[in-house]
This record gives C-alpha cells, structure tokens and sequence, in this order.
C-alpha cells in the first residue's frame, strides 16, 4: 500500500476523542482509528525503520491502573525509536496538530547522575550547549522536566546552570496541521527533523546512556 502521509482527519480524530473517551465511542470510530492513525503510523514507521532503527508504535490504551483520570484512550498516537533507554526518535499526531523531535523524556537516577556529571564537563557541556544553541535557532522548542531552582551542590554561577536544572532533555518542532502532513513528503520531513536532532541523541548516548 503506498504511503499518503497521515490524514487531517487524525486531528479531527483526537479532538473528537477529547469530547468523548469512552469504549462506546472508540467502539464505533474503532475503524476509522486503523484508517486514518494506526494504518498511516505503521507504514511511517516501516519507512524510516531502515535508516533509524526499529520503531514503536505505541498502543492506544492508557494504564489506568494507578491514575486518578480512568480516561480509558490516550489522546495522541506517537511513534518512538530508542536509542537508549527511555530517549531516541519521537512523531506524534494529536488534537493540536504533529510534532517530531527527539531526545530523552526522562532520566532514571543513574542518567540524571551522569547527565548532570557531562554537563559539568567543559567539554562534554560545551558540545551540548552548542547543539541545542542550533537546534533553538532552528525553531525547536526545548522540552523535559526542569527544578525550580538549582540541583543540590551546584553553584548559583556554574556554567550551563539552565542545562543542569534538567531533569531530561528533548528537542521537538511542533508543527500544527501542515498540508504536506496528508502527502507522502511527511517520510521526507520526519527523516530530515530526525537527521537535524541527531546531534542531541548522539549526545545523550555517548554522555548519559
């Protein structure tokens, strides 16, 4: 089957979904879910596998097990290639529109500890500085869990304090509702986005993973 890129009903999809997480309302959009999200993801994901590694296509259903909010479907659909635990790749489609990037979403105690430690690094810390220097001026938007105020031990003039306060760190370009997201050039833009956030993923490997 040819891919035509994610269709603009996918967004409409999830603001739907928004209005109505219910199993009664997923029952009957169920096919419609296949068509227009989980069918487009999969071969998205069979196109990029090749230069970046095997894709996850993330399941629909939440774990409710453990959260106050019992909303029984996740209000996006993502894809993640890791690289290491908990970082890699990441493509998303929600109710706002896509958004693609890449980079950690959490750092377990032992990744925060060498994070920070490479960050202090001057080397390390100056490498990194740069990469997400170029990776802002390009449009992307910095995400991850940060403190309030600085780590315990470090100084209030240390370099690279905005880095240290992470407690993970991604890049990602939020793109709304292109036109191009409904054609076959989307394989071409997440493969470029991913090209141009490598930098930040090679990064966290050879520095925290």
């Amino acid at each position: 089957m040819t891919f035509s890129g994610i269709p603009h009903d996918a967004i409409t999809f999830y603001r739907e979904l928004e209005l109505n997480n219910s199993r009664e309302w997923w029952q009957a959009n169920k096919q419609r879910y296949d068509e227009v999200v989980r069918g487009p993801f999969e071969q998205l994901a069979g196109m990029l596998e090749p230069v970046f590694g095997e894709p996850k296509v993330f399941r629909p259903h939440r774990d409710v097990r453990f959260s106050h909010d019992k909303s029984p479907y996740k209000r996006h659909q993502g894809l993640f290639v890791p690289t290491m635990p908990r970082a890699g790749w990441y493509f998303q489609v929600d109710a706002e529109g896509i958004r693609m990037g890449g980079g950690s979403y959490h750092f377990d105690g032992g990744q925060l500890a060498g994070y920070r430690a490479s960050v202090a690094e001057e080397v390390h810390g100056r490498r990194l500085e740069r990469v997400v220097a170029e990776l802002v001026e390009a449009g992307y938007e910095l995400g991850g869990e940060q403190l309030a105020t600085r780590p315990r031990g470090i100084a209030a003039d240390a370099p690279r304090l905005d880095l240290l306060r992470r407690k993970a760190l991604n890049a990602m370009l939020v793109l709304g509702e292109p036109d191009w997201m409904a054609t076959a050039e989307l394989a071409e833009y997440v493969h470029d986005c991913w090209d141009e956030v490598r930098p930040l993923v090679d990064w966290l490997r050879d520095c925290v993973g």
